[in-house]
């Protein structure tokens, strides 16, 4: 068998083992918690018995996976340097807090208006996460310490710029204060269309956000970047053995900051689809989390955009089962013992399927060396 076939066949065990012991697992977590594991599982796949409440349950799903997939692929330009880059929260917030309060200072047509929103967040996400690289290059300051002190820098920023400087008019009866809203020609359309072609009815709210198409776009881009170009294969040599790639010729220093910088660049989109597409204001009750959440997009995905693609629609997946498993009762907090168990047991998969490889290839290679070596024939 191929070896490259054989891997493959590994990790595709390996997950699907992974995933059987996170609902066994769960299992026990829901029958512990007093309720019927049959009627959890069965919550998961309830999208309602209408074709609107269908939709919705899809829409909700979908929209919920578009920030972690951007998540998981700012984590992950990270790991394929051996980078940590735990800021992906901080730089996140800051990105989307000064993207939405510039948005709402300037009304232009619609392409340019949005363009300027989305370089600005890039913006802001990328200059945020060159301060842990200039840190870590020049005072060789680990970056998971410097990222992490800077999460809680950027939130509590963030917190002073919503309800101070960047605060909108509050509206009456309102406990939360936002930037101003963004004039319309920032909306990004929806997706709704879709769900028409097929003769199904448009989701409620803010629909399927359009931003979609430009993470599709962005994982494109980046498996394009990392995969087929001269960049990416110094990241990636960076990342196995620095020592060679510096040997080779590769700027070390330089290559930690242009793969933070990407990678925070990349984090400073997570908001943009919230805010374009649905609250058009970024508010003191902005999602959180979506940050520390793309790390184990990223390790559940390998840190490949397919794979990225896949463990946040999985994500969606759980987290929009939240109403329905109340109706069934049963704990919400379910769907954190599911994740967490999950990206544990895929992370214990992907090392042993690893070794696994790893052993077929030193056997074949020995095989080899063996029919290659001459016998010697005694005299």
């Amino acid at each position: 068998m191929p070896a490259g076939l054989y891997r493959a066949l590994l990790t595709v065990a390996g997950a699907v083992a992974a995933i059987v012991l996170a609902i066994i697992i769960s299992s026990v977590a829901i029958i512990a918690a007093g309720a019927s594991p049959g009627a959890a599982f069965a919550a998961f796949f309830n999208y309602g018995e209408t074709e609107r409440s269908v939709v919705n349950g899809i829409t909700s799903m979908l929209n919920r996976s578009v920030p972690l997939f951007i998540a998981g692929l700012a984590v992950a330009v990270g790991f394929r340097m051996n980078l940590f880059n735990i800021g992906v929260e901080g730089q996140y917030r800051i990105a989307a807090i000064c993207a939405a309060y510039v948005g709402s200072t300037f009304t232009a047509p619609a392409p340019i208006q949005i363009a300027v929103i989305i370089v600005v967040a890039a913006a802001v996400g990328g200059l945020y996460a060159l301060i842990p690289a200039i840190m870590k290059v020049t005072r060789g300051v680990n970056e998971v310490i410097s990222t992490i002190m800077l999460n809680y820098i950027a939130i509590s920023l963030t917190a002073f710029l919503v309800r101070g400087p960047f605060t909108g008019e509050r509206g009456e009866g309102l406990l939360t204060t936002s930037t101003p809203e963004m004039p319309q020609s920032a909306w990004f359309p929806n997706l709704n269309w879709i769900f028409e072609v097929f003769g199904l009815p448009a989701p409620r709210g803010g629909g399927l956000w359009g931003f979609l198409i430009v993470a599709i776009l962005l994982g494109v881009g980046l498996w394009v970047l990392l995969e087929r170009t001269r960049f990416g294969f110094e990241v990636k040599a960076s990342g196995l053995n620095p020592s060679a790639a510096v040997a080779s010729g590769v700027n070390a220093k330089k290559m930690v900051i242009a793969a933070m910088v990407l990678s925070g660049a990349i984090a400073g989109l997570i908001g943009l689809p919230e805010i374009l597409g649905d609250k058009h204001a970024f508010g003191s009750n902005f999602t959180p989390g979506l940050g520390f959440l793309g790390i184990a997009v990223a390790l559940l995905g390998r840190n490949k955009p397919v794979g990225i693609a896949v463990a946040a629609l999985l994500f969606g997946f759980l987290d929009q089962a939240q109403g329905p498993l109340q109706f069934a009762n049963v704990p919400p907090s379910v769907i954190m013992i599911m994740q967490g168990t999950i990206v544990l047991l895929v992370v214990i998969a992907n090392e042993i399927t690893r070794r696994l490889a790893l052993r077929r290839e030193e056997r074949r290679a020995a095989q080899e060396l063996g029919r290659n070596t001459p016998v010697e024939v005694a005299a």
